[in-house]
């Protein structure tokens, strides 16, 4: 059981990292045009590239102003190239605009727009990187299927392999709790009982009327009455008449 929690640790830890790296990936290609990746959204035509003097600018703009920036982005500063804007992409928030401009007018263009509620993104289109970010993506998207498999795999056999030794466990327990309750020779016969939820109270009384014989005490006290049982580590309500151990089936969705 110690090495099969070993692994499973540092299988886990392994599947989830994976997880985690692309789930944070995953996150950055949804949300606002303010925030989210534009490696899948921009293209290497939008942009004017290895210009000594000229570049192109990302800016979102609020729905409601479409017509303000058509009006008003050409004069914004005194170097920005005329009809050089269209829109990319588009959310529910508003749509993000190419601009192309003189690069020693940049800080001024985007003071400019900031004052009537457009906000550059600070963007610059880099080929080599939008293209590593996506083969990122695609490769741990690879990963993860890799590892799921195998983990599906060893997660069945071992948790079978967990479950088993966990039953010797309490077919261990019920036998040495009979002996010494009970004595010697041993006369008993251990079953597995699974009620429905609303019949357990039902079950508890046939039992009690059954075996209360074989301990008288616990029969009529149990519920009320605590009781220090040498070398048992049983709470009030685990004591009655006839040796029990509850196999907690929860974790396994079990329905009956």
């Amino acid at each position: 059981m110690s090495q099969i929690d070993t692994d499973l640790k540092s299988r886990a830890l392994t599947y989830n990292n994976i997880k985690s790296n692309l789930q944070s990936l995953e996150r950055k290609t949804v949300g606002s045009l303010l925030t989210r990746t534009l490696a899948d959204i921009v293209n290497k035509e939008d942009f004017v590239l290895n210009s000594e003097y000229l570049i192109t600018l990302l800016v979102v703009v609020p729905k409601t102003s479409y017509t303000a920036w058509q009006k008003t982005y050409e004069s914004l500063s005194d170097m920005v190239v005329p009809r050089s804007t269209k829109m990319i992409a588009e959310d529910a928030e508003g749509g993000l605009f190419t601009v192309t401009l003189f690069r020693k007018v940049i800080d001024e263009f985007k003071a400019k727009a900031r004052e009537i509620k457009f906000i550059v993104r600070e963007f610059y289109f880099n080929e080599r990187e939008l293209q590593s970010e996506k083969d990122e993506m695609i490769k741990l998207e690879a990963d993860k299927k890799q590892q799921y498999g195998p983990l599906l795999r060893w997660l069945k056999v071992n948790f079978s392999e967990a479950f088993i030794a966990w039953i010797h466990i309490k077919a261990l327990r019920v036998f040495v709790e009979s002996v010494l309750r009970y004595g010697l020779p041993v006369n008993f016969q251990a079953v597995i009982l699974h009620p429905y939820k609303k019949s357990m109270k039902r079950l508890r009384d046939v039992l009690n009327a059954l075996f209360r014989h074989l301990d008288e005490a616990a029969a009529a006290n149990m519920k009320d009455v605590g009781m220090d049982i040498p070398g048992l580590q049983l709470n009030n309500q685990d004591y009655y008449p006839y040796v029990f151990f509850k196999i907690d089936l929860n974790s396994l969705d079990f329905q009956s």
